[in-house]
């Protein structure tokens, strides 16, 4: 019995030592014919790396929006409200800019105040207006200033008729329509609304500028529940801060390619309805809400 036991273990070592040397030439045979052995499936707990999971993102065009491609951004579907952007408006009857008129031959003078109006537009008030030419005076605000002698080719915002010739001052207001923040006007241009040139000096002819004042806004900050800060760029918000206001808080953001609007307001603290309330009619493409690269986003509640 002893015997029999001896002889079966030696057969079980026997055996084994043959399997093994069989997984060894397998092995050996599967190098030298340059196969790669089988190995284990990737641990389903270990994730990407956000430089991994970049690089698999789709490229997002430099080109201006196509219209066949784009639609507007949307918020996200979200299972909590939302807390709905806000920017209070500069009290009813606030000067926000004023100042006196005068042409260079003296022949036209007046007094203009610009005044909110209480529901984020403006107004602009023109008083002591008098005139001794014997056209129609007309003003308008623009953003670049002409000369006095120029020929006014664009009529601005708030163009407004003052009267004609007079010598008893008269009054009247302007409106500015639904302008936002009207600061980037910097010049009030005064000029001649003559309905011909016959008849009259090349000087007061159709359109020709009379006089050229700079306005100065003092426009107080509206007060808002809207707060970017820059928490640094970021894979799909990759862009650069191009402005900041007065407190060094992101004013404009030029978008970098693959950047999405879920990212981009994520990086600015910010949600994405904040965002398209920032930026009206905002296009994008593609179900995640890709934006357009090279475009500009505004981040600064006082500008709208």
């Amino acid at each position: 019995m002893r015997t029999r036991g001896f002889a079966a273990v030696g057969v079980a070592f026997t055996l084994a030592a043959l399997l093994t040397g069989c997984s060894l030439l397998a092995d050996d045979s599967a190098s030298a014919s340059g196969q790669k052995s089988t190995t284990a499936s990737p641990d389903p707990r270990v994730t990407a790396t956000p430089e991994e999971t970049a690089t698999s993102a789709p490229a997002t065009p430099s080109v201006a929006p196509n219209p066949t491609e784009s639609h507007l951004a949307t918020p996200e579907p979200v299972t909590t409200p939302v807390v709905q952007p806000t920017l209070t408006p500069v009290p009813a009857g606030t000067v926000v800019a004023q100042g006196d008129v005068a042409s260079p031959k003296g022949s036209i003078h007046f007094h203009y105040q610009a005044v909110a109006n209480g529901n984020n537009t403006y107004s602009v008030r023109y008083s002591g207006f008098t005139s001794t030419i014997p056209v129609p005076v007309s003003v308008t605000l623009i953003d670049i200033p002409p000369r006095v002698g120029d020929g006014l080719t664009w009529h601005g915002v708030g163009d407004h008729v003052l009267g004609g010739p007079t010598t008893k001052a008269t009054a009247s207001t302007a409106s500015l329509g639904n302008l936002g923040q009207p600061s980037y006007l910097t010049t009030l241009v005064t000029y001649s609304s003559a309905p011909t040139s016959d008849g009259i000096p090349v000087e007061l002819g159709p359109n020709k500028v009379l006089a050229v004042n700079t306005v100065h806004w003092s426009i107080p900050v509206r007060a808002t529940n809207v707060h970017p800060v820059d928490h640094g760029a970021r894979s799909y918000a990759a862009g650069k801060v191009t402005a900041t206001t007065s407190t060094r808080a992101p004013r404009s953001y030029l978008v970098a390619q693959g950047d999405i609007t879920s990212v981009v307001a994520e990086r600015f603290g910010i949600s994405v309805t904040d965002l398209i309330w920032l930026n009206a009619n905002l296009q994008v493409f593609g179900d995640q809400q890709y934006l357009y690269a090279g475009t500009t986003l505004n981040l600064d509640p006082d500008r709208l």
